[in-house]
């Protein structure tokens, strides 16, 4: 009867620890979808975008032939965008993305017919929503990124949170913060 009381209480640490641990691996596995969730949407809105890129260069086009370069640079950018397949990489093309299209949009302001046309009116105007989706994607991203990487890294789920297999996620960071420090200018 003597051995009875140990015997209980190591079987009920045990069992705490088991619960903790249950509850912590959970909890980091939601976080982890949630996160990844979060890529999707960032990923959505920045193919949205993309594809909203060549009509809006065809538009400009018809009027501003003789700019070659900065289409070329635009179609560049946007297929940079497109195959980032990290928040680092997708930072780096979004600051090339936005010098571009404010290059596009300085050549669209050097032309009244296009700057009035029914159809550039409503690129512009879909593309402004597309970023102002894209923002509000990568601030639900990075607040996802920052509640996991502080759930793997708070004592004492750092002691086991890498042995289960989770690591910490990578903020949507643009590289060139002063490339995006103003959306691209689309006033007419």
């Amino acid at each position: 009867m003597e051995w009875l009381v140990p015997v209980l209480i190591v079987v009920g640490v045990i069992l705490l620890a088991g619960i903790y641990l249950w509850a912590t691996y959970n909890s980091l596995v939601q976080l982890k979808v949630r996160v990844d969730e979060a890529w999707s949407g960032i990923t959505v809105q920045l193919k949205r975008r993309a594809d909203l890129i060549p009509n809006l260069i065809e538009t400009v086009k018809g009027y501003a032939s003789h700019e070659k370069a900065v289409f070329e640079n635009v179609t560049r950018a946007r297929a940079e965008t497109l195959s980032a397949g990290s928040p680092g990489e997708a930072g780096i093309a979004e600051g090339h993305l936005q010098q571009a299209l404010r290059s596009l949009f300085a050549v669209a302001e050097a032309y009244p017919q296009l700057q009035a046309s029914q159809n550039f009116l409503q690129l512009q105007q879909s593309l402004v929503d597309t970023e102002d989706k894209i923002q509000a994607a990568r601030r639900f991203y990075n607040g996802g990124v920052r509640e996991l990487n502080t759930k793997i890294k708070v004592f004492p789920n750092n002691l086991f949170a890498k042995g289960l297999g989770f690591t910490e996620r990578e903020f949507f960071e643009v590289a060139d913060s002063g490339a995006i420090s103003e959306p691209p200018r689309v006033q007419f």
